[in-house]
């Protein structure tokens, strides 16, 4: 008991002085307010780093060669989307397995209902504000019209002080993107060539988010928690339409949090159908069955080798789905 009093004394007593401090030193946070925004616009001087340009450089080159090799694949490579929800599968049929969770369903877990794919599904547009520099000042929800859209890639690329070519300058060339129908001609190419172009897309995809992992390290990004709004720059913007839609349930202002390499380049997750597998993949069998990024599987169809990275997540060397055991 006298061990449990002296404890109690000695918490009193800490609590009381902490309370002293915090009465004595308050923060006016009115006065901390533009220390801070002074302290982003000196840090903001020092970019963009030399170092961190040719990165930035290869990101651009990169994302090109991606959106074509991607689009010329898909003229011979037939594109799956669902018509209720985001699912994508590549192949001449689709699945059967029970996933579709589309806000206009009744019920969840159904059939996924096939429609033609495009490059959008592949290739997921993430969008953020442009800005001429890292210290301008936070956009507010009046002035959201004031800021052209463009994907984000390109805004991280160019904070990090890439220069685009006059062509690829504009807005409506980045809009043209998702309509790019690949190379003319991709259906009479040989195999080979097929391979070829295959190797090439696979080695883009994977520059492409190596070096933007190199970028987010020096760059800040931030994402939302509710939604994939993204804002390339030390602090988020006040626009508010967090949940718009009406499947969403936050709508307000955005919560931001550091962004990642997905939250700018989705990876596009969907079921890859291996040769020991079904010729249609059913429900029953989704226990057994792999994964892969869109874009792996897309171009490991065309004979590009998948990374080692990837093998546990697509299953190479598991059991084939079976829709019945024996006892």
């Amino acid at each position: 008991m006298a061990l449990r009093g002296k404890l109690r004394h000695f918490l009193l007593d800490e609590v009381s002085s902490f309370a002293m401090c915090a009465r004595f030193y308050s923060v006016d946070f009115k006065k901390l307010r533009p220390m801070i925004l002074k302290r982003i616009e000196n840090r903001a001087k020092e970019y963009p780093i030399n170092s961190m340009i040719p990165v930035a450089q290869e990101v651009l080159w990169a994302r090109s060669l991606l959106i074509q090799g991607v689009a010329t694949l898909m003229n011979v490579f037939p594109v799956l989307a669902c018509k209720f929800c985001p699912e994508v599968h590549i192949g001449e049929q689709g699945h059967l397995i029970q996933t579709c969770r589309g806000y206009k369903r009744r019920s969840k877990n159904q059939v996924h209902e096939w429609i033609s794919g495009s490059l959008n599904d592949i290739l997921v547009p993430i969008e953020a504000f442009h800005q001429q520099k890292m210290s301008q000042g936070v956009i507010k929800h009046q002035q959201r019209f004031d800021f052209d859209r463009i994907p984000a890639v390109i805004e991280l690329c160019l904070q990090a002080g890439a220069h685009l070519d006059e062509e690829n300058s504009s807005s409506s060339s980045w809009k043209s993107e998702s309509t790019f129908s690949g190379v003319e001609g991709a259906k009479s190419l040989s195999s080979e060539e097929l391979m070829f172009i295959a190797t090439g897309t696979l080695r883009a995809w994977e520059v492409l988010r190596s070096g933007i992992k190199r970028l987010l390290l020096v760059y800040p990004a931030k994402v939302c928690k509710h939604c994939s709004e993204v804002h390339i720059g030390p602090s988020g913007h006040k626009v508010r339409h967090c949940g718009v839609f009406k499947y969403e349930s936050w709508r307000g202002c955005h919560f931001w949090k550091k962004a990642e390499v997905d939250d700018l380049v989705p990876p596009k997750i969907v079921w890859r159908k291996r040769p020991q597998d079904p010729p249609v993949l059913v429900n029953e069998g989704r226990d057994f069955y792999g994964h892969a990024p869109a874009v792996v599987d897309l171009c490991t169809k065309a004979g590009a080798v998948a990374p080692a990275k990837y093998h546990c997540m697509m299953k190479v060397q598991g059991l084939p789905g079976r829709t019945r055991f024996k006892s």
